[in-house]
């Protein structure tokens, strides 16, 4: 078998491989003239890939390897960039990879902290490292606890400093990211946010009753879906190690239900998928988004028993 076709059937195989990142993108060639589709972002009305390229896949890479990845990823059709102060060095890597498109694509950025000046400071620290003056899309990050938003809602909260930017035009729309329906209610009850970023995964859906609420409530307002997590198969258990650097959990790395989970959320009102953070899982997805057809319900009932017999990543608060 040729080099080259050896390791495509690698990517798109098991994802489980030794190349280097620099390597992987050389020697594959999954795309062709095939852009990847499309998806209108809630009630903004834009259109943006409906793969994300999330930019903790660059953390600790080669500023080298870094630019022929984001160079690659927009020749394919990927202009929705995902990137957090959290992520290691990714927001200095991307910068410089991303500048030569950052006019033609969609950037967002968030941030974890929880009052105005920890947002300002960390929001200029993210325009400084990604060469930009302006996101196209902030978001409070990771919010977990009625504290984080009560916290972020709170006079000289976190949510003062967005919506300055917004109003000097250095933010375009405003959304979260959250890993609880919890705070993730609470949010929407605060604010009227732009998008929603959350897990739409199937086992935490069937197995853990964990996301069908927030997922509702974000249709209903006509939201940007951003989904997270949607090939994550379950939590490492102890003792186990991590497949991949940038991957906390267990991805799904069998070819027909990661097809099925992919599947499982593109069929629902969303906007953007972001697989986990390594780039042969990224190029697995990018190549199986465009093979993607909404589930039957025959299939949606299967993927539900396969779901039960899995523990869920989040699981429903009680």
């Amino acid at each position: 078998m040729k080099r080259r076709k050896f390791i495509k059937k690698s990517v798109v195989g098991g994802g489980l491989i030794t190349l280097s990142a620099g390597s992987l993108w050389a020697s594959v060639n999954l795309f062709g003239d095939r852009p990847v589709p499309r998806r209108i972002l809630g009630r903004s009305g834009e259109e943006i890939s409906a793969i994300g390229f999330g930019g903790i896949m660059l953390n600790n890479e080669p500023q080298e390897t870094c630019n022929d990845m984001i160079a690659r990823a927009f020749e394919a059709g990927i202009d929705y960039y995902d990137v957090a102060p959290t992520y290691g060095n990714a927001e200095e890597l991307m910068g410089p990879a991303l500048e030569p498109y950052r006019k033609r694509c969609f950037l967002s950025c968030k941030s974890a902290q929880r009052d105005r000046e920890g947002v300002e400071r960390e929001m200029q620290e993210s325009f400084d490292k990604l060469r930009t003056d302006y996101f196209d899309l902030y978001q409070l990050h990771a919010l977990t606890s009625i504290e984080d938003v009560e916290r972020s809602f709170a006079p000289g909260g976190a949510m003062e400093a967005i919506l300055r930017a917004r109003e000097q035009g250095k933010v375009r729309l405003i959304g979260f990211s959250a890993h609880t329906e919890e705070a993730a209610l609470l949010a929407l009850e605060y604010f009227d946010f732009d998008t929603v970023m959350f897990p739409i995964n199937f086992v935490c859906w069937h197995s853990g009753n964990f996301g069908p609420r927030v997922y509702e409530k974000a249709v209903e307002r006509n939201l940007g879906i951003f989904v997270l997590k949607s090939l994550a198969e379950r939590g490492l258990r102890s003792g186990e190690e991590r497949l991949f650097s940038n991957v906390w959990y267990k991805p799904v790395l069998d070819n027909e239900l990661f097809d099925q989970a992919l599947a499982f959320s593109l069929s629902r009102k969303v906007t953007s998928v972001i697989p986990p953070g390594d780039m042969s899982l990224f190029l697995k997805a990018l190549d199986r988004v465009h093979h993607f057809r909404p589930l039957t319900a025959n299939q949606e009932d299967s993927l539900r028993q396969k779901a039960l017999q899995i523990d869920p990543l989040f699981s429903r608060e009680v």
